[in-house]
């Protein structure tokens, strides 16, 4: 393999040393790949998402149908900000990477607390 062949294959692999979406991204990422677990703790303790957490706890707690209905399409429309695709292409490069991954595990789960909190919240009928 002559210098120019390989070169170009250590051009085109990604590492951290030449991660500079990393930089931005995530500035205290330590080098080593995130998992899909790393990723939904991140996303579970971002301030919009401390803030929904609280605000459908709050909801649970009086048990108010709307107020968890409302909860959950809040949180959805953050959830369709994350999905949505990145023009810059920032999100994409993080991931390959290897400071960003996907986000689908913190999808699910966020997705499966709305629907028990709306339906606990749920008014029921009264039987007699």
């Amino acid at each position: 393999m002559g210098p120019v062949r390989g070169g170009l294959i250590l051009s085109l692999l990604a590492g951290p040393a030449l991660a500079e979406v990393c930089d931005k991204a995530r500035p205290g990422w330590d080098g080593v790949p995130v998992t899909a677990l790393d990723e939904a703790l991140y996303l579970f303790t971002t301030p919009i998402s401390l803030f929904l957490i609280a605000a459908l706890a709050t909801a649970v707690v009086f048990r108010h149908a709307m107020g968890a209905a409302l909860v959950a399409l809040l949180w959805g429309f953050f959830i369709t900000s994350l999905i949505l695709p990145d023009q810059t292409g920032t999100s994409a490069a993080a991931i390959t990477e290897g400071c960003a991954a996907s986000p689908a595990l913190y999808i699910a789960l966020s997705g499966a607390i709305c629907l028990a909190a709306v339906i606990y919240t749920a008014r029921r009928e009264k039987r007699l």
